[in-house]
């Protein structure tokens, strides 16, 4: 993989985020979680390149978010859809997403992870967090459709990295 600047990020932030789908992963090599997330944004805030997050409070990827200071965002080929599938409906408290088929874990020089065969990868030191609050919806009919008392956690990470994958340049 070779390190880009955030701003040469030659493809569409929105149809990577939500048709492409992401891995969004914490942790260590030796213990770490990740989920697939099709909801998020990345942008300039307080004068910074960042990112966006949102995970629900009962995701198990949560909790490793929630104990560590970086996270990683990792974008992959359509032919990755299946593996991609998988961990968005599996959870790592009932599989061993470490070691699952066709997701080798890779470390980046700081340590966060990202898995082979990402085509994209951003890593981000979180800056902020907070939870969705539903006095805050102007428009009540999002709670109606997306929300049973879950709200998501908002972490916003300061972009420290980004990786594409040396086909994809």
């Amino acid at each position: 993989m070779t390190e880009i600047k955030p701003t040469d990020i030659k493809e569409n932030l929105i149809k990577l985020i939500s048709k492409d789908w992401m891995l969004v992963t914490a942790g260590s090599i030796d213990r770490f979680n990740t989920m697939t997330a099709s909801w998020g944004m990345m942008g300039e805030m307080w004068g910074m390149d960042v990112a966006e997050v949102v995970i629900r409070p009962q995701r198990y990827t949560n909790e490793f978010i929630e104990s560590n200071d970086r996270f990683t965002m990792s974008f992959f080929p359509d032919s990755m859809k299946p593996l991609l599938t998988a961990m968005g409906t599996k959870s790592g408290r009932d599989i061993d997403k470490m070691h699952y088929p066709g997701l080798e874990a890779v470390e980046l020089p700081s340590g966060s992870l990202t898995f082979k065969g990402a085509k994209l990868v951003i890593e981000c030191e979180k800056i902020y967090v907070d939870r969705f609050n539903p006095d805050a919806f102007i428009d009540k009919s999002i709670i109606d459709r997306w929300y049973e008392g879950d709200f998501h956690y908002r972490y916003i990470g300061k972009i420290v990295g980004a990786w594409v994958d040396d086909n994809d340049k």
